[in-house]
């Protein structure tokens, strides 16, 4: 399943998140339905579908049905291998990225936590890594952690407007922090003025509608 774009799924899940929100953040939140829960531009997944070290960690596919199986089943079948896979090669960083995916994907935060974690510290400064991180952090309840993990990828690489943009959305609706929020958006104009949100629009008049609600 491509991965698209983060705070994908949050807002159609945690709705409770919106109560005590301003007019402002209703707008963000109605803005971004469908995209604000997954995957801020979860593409950075990279190692999701690829081998670990020289084994596969893919499930056999030997059935033609295999396709209208659970799919929960399938992904715990596929942590599981994983898992065993990295009692044997605790230090492989893109198999704990791996397992990360596996479960940002099935929505369990708390090991999603971990297994970014642990693979950013056998590789540190990866800000793919970094920013899924931030993201699973959000989802946990966290958003100061996850501030602090999208700036650790923003300080890594200024350019990098994922972090910013999940940056954005994070002080908008999480931390009520409009101006931080309108803040962290001017950048990614500044830097690239054609940028455009995940849901087609351009970032600068995002930014400038933002402006005049506030």
């Amino acid at each position: 399943m491509p991965k698209n774009t983060e705070i994908e799924n949050t807002e159609t899940k945690n709705t409770g998140f919106v109560k005590k929100q301003t007019l402002v953040i209703g707008i963000i939140v109605s803005l971004f339905i469908g995209f604000v829960g997954g995957t801020i531009y979860s593409s950075f997944k990279l190692t999701a579908d690829k081998q670990v070290g020289q084994q596969s960690i893919a499930v056999p596919n030997n059935n033609p049905a295999a396709g209208q199986q659970d799919n929960s089943v399938e992904v715990s079948a596929k942590i599981l291998q994983v898992e065993q896979y990295l009692e044997q090669n605790p230090n492989d960083a893109n198999a704990w990225t791996q397992l990360g995916n596996l479960f940002f994907d099935s929505d369990q935060e708390k090991n999603a936590i971990d297994a970014y974690e642990k693979s950013l510290t056998i590789e540190p400064g990866k800000i793919g890594v970094i920013t899924d991180l931030g993201v699973m952090y959000r989802r946990n309840g966290q958003p100061e952690k996850a501030i602090e993990a999208f700036d650790k990828a923003i300080a890594i690489d200024p350019s990098f407007e994922t972090a910013r943009f999940n940056k954005g959305i994070v002080l908008l609706h999480d931390l009520n922090d409009t101006t931080g929020g309108i803040r962290a958006w001017e950048e990614i104009v500044k830097l690239n003025p054609m940028a455009m949100a995940p849901n087609g629009e351009s970032v600068d008049a995002l930014v400038q509608r933002m402006k005049k609600q506030k």
